[in-house]
């Protein structure tokens, strides 16, 4: 199975192609895609957009993964570029799922977890495993091994969530209780 992870990003996105038969795990490869220096103003929002879905259409063609997999953002401090981020996660989505991929979605920390050990680990760290864990001559760019980083948990994780969830379907909550600033 041919595995695309996807590190969004408005300004820099990082992909990494991996190849997954059982536990082995080939390096296809990996990159970015920059909105910033590409002729496009810093305040050209639909330009950017449309570079990050052609950069990830571009990608997917040349390489042909089966199924992708993506990091889920949450609120940063600024939410400014909360909201920013999200569009360009969104135009990512809209390129994957364009394509005809099946999209998995994971948290930085579960990524993390799945690659270095523990989730609170550093972008160094990771970039460390996962040469490491591909065998690579070089540390891969910090977005990049992100990207890489999550098709590694893919392929090691993806399998065992998709038979969970199969065996037991997700169920809308219907309301949420707040108890400590937390939500059960």
């Amino acid at each position: 199975m041919r595995i695309l992870g996807i590190d969004p990003g408005l300004q820099t996105t990082g992909f990494g192609v991996i190849d997954a038969e059982g536990p082995l795990l080939r390096y296809v490869a990996s990159g970015t895609v920059r909105t910033t220096g590409a002729g496009i103003a810093t305040g050209d929002l639909p330009g950017r957009i449309k570079l990050l879905f052609d950069g990830v259409r571009e990608v997917m063609t040349q390489y042909r993964p089966d199924c992708a997999a993506m990091e889920i953002v949450f609120v940063n401090v600024n939410p400014q570029s909360t909201l920013l981020l999200g569009q360009a996660r969104g135009a990512l989505l809209a390129a994957l799922t364009h394509g005809g991929l099946t999209v998995s979605e994971y948290t930085a920390l579960q990524m993390k977890k799945a690659v270095v050990g523990h989730g609170l680990a550093k972008k160094e760290q990771v970039q460390a495993m996962v040469q490491r864990l591909l065998a690579l001559p070089g540390l891969p760019g910090k977005d990049a091994a992100d990207a890489l980083g999550l098709a590694i948990m893919h392929a090691h994780a993806g399998a065992s969530f998709a038979a969970m969830a199969a065996k037991t379907p997700l169920k809308r909550r219907q309301h949420a209780q707040f108890k400590g600033s937390r939500t059960y």
